[in-house]
């Protein structure tokens, strides 16, 4: 119990979260059918719970060296289970969305503690080892998740990828309580509580911008309201950064070029990789019949092909610089994303493919290598602040990217549709409109805005592999001691061994 105790505790809790980003996309049309929910709505089930888990990622890190560790983990996890819970029993989109957004802050409490008590338990070997057993298992939580969906919602139901998190939970917080011990940061520190409000005010600001403009338009007043309240946010955190005594960035850090090339790349690499997966299960379920498992089948080229790139990547190219494995493996994503927007009316499933398969391995590519990426960028002191601030653009980057490539589908739709099919989209998404338009004008529809967004993703893909190959050029000295597949190290105020951070998979 003391060797594997308190990693199969952490392991538990991180595979149980990260599960949860990915296990929902190949459910979503069931869960539009059994709800009456629109396309935003479908938007907002994914996103609320990646934008509250990136929004309070930094911190909960923060709040748990302060309150303890293993406190705010359980805690989290509690929350967490609880949320399943809600969101299991939900009988309308909002009652969903609103448990998601629940379920996003009690997973960002157990990610922000994961590596740090893993830190606090295990040192030398033991430690290495321990690390890459909890990046195999996060890998394997986000390759298992659409199967996973598809497998609950084509037999028990939709409700049953929440409800399985239940028991899950009981013996996570058991087994941490039993065997891990308690760690905290150095004493003298504080929340950098007004940081944590308005980064998450402009996240979700943002983020609920972009999906109203898919809705109502890019100067409706509700969406230009959004973007001003997200704009007014961004500018108090600037202030509240520079006078934080223990901020949660730095903003010194984007005066170096490596440092903002390497937060361009992370906040690309998901959003561009994985932002339109969830309207590729729509219209592979909804429109071309396939059931969940299928659907969740059909996404396996890319998660293997990510997992075995990724092996290769570790064992061969181990000291090639982090500009080229992450601007490359950006190039490839792009490819993967050019290579999917083919389809139309005739369409099937296998013109994916191709594409599935670039995308997995440029994800192999990046995924390993973008957090040591960040940490050469900066001196040592602040690699757990680096470490934070990547794994949160990450999965600030997914929920950009699904709200962003779903408002490209809606207005690419609505523009190849007759005029009074538009608000119908808005208001019900593919399914509402089966009834009223042939099927092969509606598949036309479909795929015509499917491209678009691959499009619109392959560009972003290509423009931020660039700004990756051009900025991210780290001295020798600071790129020699980071080794591409390391996990965040100490919290920058703590100089703990423990300390914060945490690295995850969209």
């Amino acid at each position: 119990m003391r060797t594997w105790g308190p990693l199969t505790a952490v392991c538990l809790g991180t595979f149980m979260l990260l599960l949860d980003v990915t296990i929902v996309i190949v459910a979503l049309p069931d869960m539009a059918r059994a709800l009456d929910a629109s396309l935003s709505d479908l938007q907002w089930v994914v996103d609320g719970y990646a934008l509250a888990l990136a929004a309070l990622l930094l911190g909960a890190g923060a709040t748990a060296d302060i309150l303890g560790r293993r406190r705010v983990h359980v805690a989290g996890t509690v929350l967490f289970a609880t949320a399943s819970l809600l969101c299991g029993l939900a009988h309308g989109p909002d009652a969903l969305v609103a448990a998601r957004a629940l379920q996003g802050v009690g997973a960002a409490a157990m990610l922000a503690t994961t590596l740090p008590l893993l830190g606090s338990v295990y040192q030398g070997r033991q430690r290495s080892a321990a690390l890459g057993v909890w990046g195999a298992v996060s890998g394997a939580a986000a390759a298992v998740g659409p199967v996973v969906g598809g497998l609950l919602a084509e037999g028990p139901g939709w409700r049953w990828i929440f409800y399985v998190n239940l028991p899950v939970s009981v013996v996570a917080v058991w087994l941490t309580l039993k065997a891990v011990p308690e760690s905290r940061g150095p004493r003298g520190m504080r929340v950098d509580w007004a940081g944590t409000v308005t980064f998450a005010v402009f996240a979700g600001g943002t983020a609920y911008a972009v999906v109203r403009a898919g809705t109502d338009g890019w100067t409706a007043p509700a969406t230009l309201a959004s973007f001003a309240l997200a704009a007014l946010a961004l500018a108090c955190f600037v202030p509240a950064e520079r006078r934080a005594a223990h901020p949660l960035l730095d903003l010194s850090l984007l005066r170096r070029p490596a440092f903002v090339g390497v937060m361009v790349g992370a906040l690309a690499f998901n959003g561009v990789a994985f932002g339109v997966t969830p309207y590729l299960s729509i219209w592979m379920q909804t429109l071309l019949g396939m059931s969940p498992v299928r659907g969740g089948l059909t996404l396996l080229p890319m998660t293997v092909a990510a997992m075995v790139t990724a092996v290769v990547v570790g064992k061969r190219l181990h000291g090639v610089p982090a500009r080229l494995t992450v601007g490359g493996g950006l190039l490839l994503i792009a490819a993967g994303c050019f290579c999917q927007a083919v389809l139309d009316a005739g369409s099937d499933r296998t013109a994916l493919v191709p594409g599935f398969v670039l995308v997995g391995v440029g994800t192999g590519f990046v995924a390993p290598t973008v957090a040591g990426a960040a940490l050469a960028a900066v001196e040592p002191a602040r690699a757990g602040m680096a470490g934070g601030a990547v794994n949160t653009v990450r999965q600030l980057g997914y929920a950009l990217g699904v709200a962003v490539f779903g408002t490209v589908v809606t207005s690419e739709m609505s523009g190849t549709l007759p005029q009074d099919a538009s608000h119908t989209l808005a208001g019900g998404g593919a399914g509402a409109l089966r009834g009223s338009f042939p099927e092969d004008v509606l598949r036309s529809a479909f795929a015509s805005g499917l491209d678009a967004a691959l499009v619109a993703a392959g560009c972003a893909g290509v423009v931020a592999a660039l700004l990756v190959l051009v900025l991210v050029r780290p001295p020798r000295a600071a790129a020699a001691g980071v080794t591409a597949a390391a996990g965040p190290a100490p919290r920058e105020a703590s100089g703990d061994p423990a300390g914060g951070g945490a690295a995850a998979r969209p």
